[in-house]
């Protein structure tokens, strides 16, 4: 048995032996990923069986994309015997779960097998069949989905959209961390969380004209609001190294930027559609080393402060051996304590969110040790465009949002130097996906995401082309119809300058 332990650089040396209490152990019988954690106490209030299910799904993802380095050595390490090819494909098969492009084997007896395109073909591949499984099996539904938006009303908001920080320590926020449905939550990243002012209008405006247009999700005369939520990221092992990058690793500045980003899109919403066209507004820290957080209540005008918030980590362990309803009470108190009076429908919301996060502290207690082993970055791909709703797992991806290389130019900047020190300090590349989804019942709409795929490659191509020379940066083209349900298109893969060759789904 073996656990996913990694350090900042798990894909150059694997996993390592089950080493501490707590941890998951995780066995692979069958092509099926067996989880039993260690005996511990869970919280009154945590969702065991869903802890089960979700700490199943991160695992078996994760195997297969940590798989990829330890596969590949071995078949290096095979690469001038005679059977060579016929060997190579029967691991891959075994280990991977797929057969590897025949043209790259095909060549290592001319010269050296090149690992570099090998490597970043495994990636997509991998990728692609995560995503296809994930579109058609849906993994990750939530058991209260049907109810939520009615939930989220009864809390006096008729939307709910997140901006959290891009780094991939923070990709499982909705799912995990807030425990709330993916399909019903907006989600997009910027580096700092310092999302943008212009995009967010945008959409606030589109939902409010659907209300009025369409009473989706409800009618424009029901008095409830769009809830803007800012998650910034800490580190409580390291908070001086392992913070947020874009923001130095100064978690109060973090906490500071990202209220004058709600408050300056909280002005634009006022300038643009008068006083009476107000938001509210939330502000979320995210400790990335145990998924605890800090929720800043905004008292009864709605005004928030970087001083004051409720330590979720804290209340668990003042709560942890409480009976049910006394846990529920404490952490009503701990809201209304923070500042005073609060909003009803707000205090209503905060309550679930802080209830959800302790099954997610009972998560990382029960599955990690208490803390996360990677405590620094250890994504496994960057992830450009527009979409990737399928990615709901912590250090999977770094995001970097965008439309065009420019706009997001500091985005991927930060992008690139992460994967410096992952993967090409180790000679390894770095995999980049530029994806862009589309509405297909909109006229022209996909070809204008295959124009918008292509515009970005050759502006990433053109920016690191020094890395794109040296093998050390492979780009995969992908496009999704967002209204079909269906899985990812592929376009084209520099790792083979063509196809990928993967047939599942809709490739």
């Amino acid at each position: 048995m073996v656990t996913n332990r990694r350090t900042s650089r798990p894909r150059a040396y694997g996993t390592a032996p089950l080493g501490r209490p707590g941890a998951v152990r995780v066995a692979e019988q069958s092509n099926h990923v067996v989880i039993a954690a260690t005996a511990a106490r869970q919280h009154v209030l945590t969702d065991a069986a869903e802890n089960r299910r979700l700490a199943h799904y991160e695992q078996q993802t994760k195997n297969a994309f940590d798989g990829i380095v330890p596969t590949l050595k071995k078949i290096s390490a095979l690469q001038h015997e005679r059977n060579f090819e016929h060997e190579a494909q029967h691991i891959a098969r075994n280990e991977l779960g797929y057969e590897l492009p025949q043209a790259v084997l095909a060549d290592a007896w001319v010269e050296q097998l090149d690992m570099r395109r090998l490597f970043a073909w495994c990636v997509f591949e991998t990728y692609q069949r995560y995503s296809d499984d994930f579109y058609s099996n849906d993994p990750l539904s939530s058991p209260d989905e049907a109810q939520f938006q009615d939930w989220l009303h009864s809390c006096g908001f008729h939307a709910l959209d997140v901006s959290p920080c891009a780094d991939g320590r923070l990709a499982h926020v909705i799912r995990y961390v807030m425990r709330f449905p993916y399909r019903l939550v907006r989600r997009k990243s910027f580096a700092g969380a310092m999302f943008d002012i212009d995009d967010s209008l945008n959409k606030w405006t589109e939902t409010e004209l659907v209300r009025f247009r369409e009473g989706v999700p409800n009618t424009a005369d029901q008095p409830t609001r769009y809830l803007k939520t800012v998650v910034y990221h800490f580190s409580s092992r390291d908070p001086a190294h392992q913070g947020c990058a874009a923001h130095g690793s100064d978690t109060a500045l973090a906490a500071k930027s990202g209220l004058a980003q709600l408050l300056g899109f909280q002005q634009a919403v006022q300038n643009t559609h008068c006083c009476g066209a107000d938001i509210d507004l939330l502000l979320v820290g995210l400790d990335t080393d145990t998924d605890s957080l800090r929720v800043h209540v905004p008292n009864g005008n709605g005004e928030l402060s970087v001083e004051k918030y409720v330590d979720t980590l804290a209340l668990f362990h003042q709560t942890a051996h409480m009976a049910r309803r006394d846990a529920e009470l404490a952490i009503d108190k701990a809201i209304r304590a923070c500042c005073g009076e609060v909003v009803e429908g707000m205090q209503r919301f905060i309550t679930r969110l802080i209830t959800n996060n302790l099954s997610q502290i009972d998560y990382v207690r029960e599955y990690h040790g208490g803390h996360y082993d990677d405590a620094g970055h250890a994504e496994r791909f960057i992830g450009t465009g527009m979409g990737f709703e399928d990615v709901q797992l912590r250090n999977l991806t770094f995001f970097s949002y965008m439309k065009t290389v420019e706009e997001a130019a500091g985005d991927l900047d930060v992008g690139v130097k992460i994967f410096s020190g992952l993967n090409v300090a180790h000679g390894l590349p770095i995999p980049v996906i530029v994806r862009f989804d589309y509405h297909g019942d909109v006229p022209g709409s996909r070809k204008r995401a295959v124009l918008n795929c292509e515009r970005v490659t050759r502006a990433l191509t053109d920016r690191y082309a020094d890395l794109v020379e040296r093998g050390l940066l492979h780009i995969m083209q992908v496009i999704r119809d967002c209204e079909s349900g269906s899985s990812i298109e592929m376009l084209a893969c520099s790792a083979m300058h063509t196809a990928c060759s993967y047939e599942g789904g809709s490739h």
